[in-house]
């Protein structure tokens, strides 16, 4: 059985300025199919090594899978569907697979619009996609299909259909990534010019933030093993010569004991690795005194979720957390030698050129080492989605990528927004080229953030950064071609009926129920439970002067 996988070949010029990252589906589903039996997998980046379909085409044709498998974030959804057609196009009999977030919620899209797409894998893809390979292996995949939980595809007369959904892994400690199916040298992290890994610390996220679909699709939060975890980073700094690496966790933090537990456990082998994370900002208030810890362990980049300027965006994005924490999360991580990045989320339909100007002074006063504005990206299967009903007609799934504006605010245009934005980076950067990066006396932290800004120059001046290659000056006047798919863009009457007029649209939301696993972890964890002993390494703090 020859398995072939590719990730589709999408940019956006969002987080990939920083360099190529590994797709963790690859390890960690090529991992548990080879633990089952199937060793003939290769894995084709195609992302990566910027593909166009015909190369792609005739990689299939010279490799003969008898599967194909491809993953989709909602910004590459079209070009993962390209794949299942291509696929089909080079042998009928090629079994095709699709998993990845968007198609877990919207796959009467994927089969409406992809009928060549023989199956899709809702949720976590490890033990579905075991299950279903093994059934395709025997040859009755067509006749137990209807068993087989977790997947989605078309039935004998053409409707879709949805199998139940699959039981969580229980025990993150069963996974078995394959970290030797990528090509290594392809991933480089400009800022330090070393290898770069995603390993998964843990699944899930106990808040429900409405902008945010990842605690629906994980459906319950856990995490693994710290000496698991840091067993799997060993190899990975070991064998594979990875010299930095990012979690791929929603919430790394929240368990207290554990990721605690992680830091000792890396601090204890001395391999040296460096790393960075997402978290809230709760949790680095929550551990302020254990912050120099953290950067004993290598942890040396935080990207904070501080996503919104005002408190009344806080409130609606379901945050949790104050303007006022937010600002001293980042003073917490600064003085004790973290990168701190924080991150704001433009473009929502209150905002106006005075807002976009608030926002940034707001971040001027703030001082983070790096900051991000992303365009609010309105994800057809989460809460907010739901909350802007009509306004959202523009269905181009290949803009809905943090850097293209999709919801038109009331008082100013689409493009206005972008330009706002851009705005904002060009003065914040500029800020710290010449008044802050050069200056920075911890000599790492000054490395650190002069490769960043290294990875911010190159891509701006081959216009990936942000998909600048959009912005023209015509007449001394800037001009935004969005590059909408107008035939993707729905008239009201569409958007405002979709069930009935436009079904397949409309994100099947079941599977985040808790009848199909899905529980808020709050009540179920005692999250301030903490075994002080755990830590060996206590350090003092060492403020960074700039």
């Amino acid at each position: 059985m020859k398995i072939l996988m590719i990730q589709p070949n999408y940019h956006s010029g969002g987080a990939e300025i920083a360099g190529n990252w590994t797709p963790s589906w690859v390890a960690y589903i090529g991992g548990a199919l080879k633990k089952a039996g199937f060793e003939q997998i290769r894995f084709v980046d195609a992302m990566a090594d910027d593909l166009p379909d015909d190369q792609i085409e005739e990689i299939i044709r010279k490799n003969k899978p008898d599967i194909v498998m491809a993953t989709n974030i909602t910004p590459s959804i079209f070009k993962a569907q390209d794949i299942m057609k291509i696929a089909k196009k080079v042998d009928p009999k090629i079994r095709t697979i699709m998993g990845g977030i968007h198609s877990t919620f919207m796959y009467p899209q994927v089969l409406t619009e992809a009928p060549e797409t023989d199956y899709v894998i809702r949720g976590e893809g490890e033990e579905v996609a075991v299950n279903l390979v093994k059934a395709i292996a025997a040859g009755n995949d067509r006749e137990v299909r209807g068993d087989i939980t977790g997947i989605a595809y078309n039935d004998d007369d053409g409707k879709v259909f949805a199998t139940a959904a699959h039981p969580v892994i229980e025990d993150l400690d069963d996974l078995t990534p394959d970290w030797s199916l990528y090509d290594w040298d392809k991933y480089i992290y400009t800022p330090l010019n070393c290898r770069l890994a995603v390993p998964n610390f843990a699944r899930g996220c106990p808040f429900t933030c409405t902008f945010c679909s990842q605690w629906q699709f994980w459906r319950r939060y856990r995490a693994r093993s710290p000496k698991h975890f840091v067993d799997e980073i060993e190899i990975l700094v070991r064998k594979y010569n990875v010299g930095f690496f990012i979690l791929a966790d929603e919430e790394p933090t929240i368990n207290k004991q554990k990721f605690v537990a992680l830091c000792q456990e890396l601090i204890d082998r001395k391999l040296g690795v460096t790393w960075g994370i997402n978290t809230r900002v709760t949790d680095i208030m929550r551990d302020a005194d254990l912050l120099p810890f953290f950067r004993k362990a290598g942890l040396v980049h935080v990207s904070l979720g501080t996503e919104a300027a005002s408190q009344m965006n806080l409130n609606r994005f379901r945050k949790e957390t104050t303007i006022e924490e937010n600002k001293y999360a980042i003073k917490l991580l600064q003085k004790n030698g973290i990168v701190a990045e924080a991150q704001f989320v433009m473009g929502l339909e209150h905002e106006t050129p005075e807002t976009i100007e608030e926002t940034y002074q707001l971040c001027k006063d703030w001082d983070p080492d790096m900051a991000n504005w992303t365009i609010y990206t309105p994800w057809p299967f989460s809460d907010l989605f739901k909350e802007l009903g009509d306004r959202v007609e523009v269905r181009d799934y290949s803009k809905y990528n943090f850097v293209s504006p999709i919801i038109k605010p009331d008082n100013m245009e689409r493009e206005d927004v972008l330009k706002g934005v851009l705005k904002s980076y060009a003065r914040f950067y500029a800020r710290k080229t010449f008044f802050g990066y050069p200056w920075i006396k911890d000599p790492y932290v000054r490395k650190y953030m002069l490769g960043c800004l290294k990875a911010f120059a190159q891509t701006t001046i081959t216009k990936r950064f942000y998909d600048i290659d959009r912005v023209k000056t015509k007449n001394r006047k800037i001009e935004i071609d969005l590059g909408f798919d107008k035939s993707r863009i729905l008239t009201q009457e569409e958007v405002k009926n979709l069930k009935e007029l436009r079904p397949e649209m409309v994100a099947d939301m079941s599977f985040g129920l808790k009848e199909a696993g899905y529980q808020r972890e709050h009540d179920e964890h005692d999250w301030d439970a903490f075994d002080e002993t755990t830590i060996k390494d206590r350090t003092s703090s060492t403020v960074r002067n700039c």
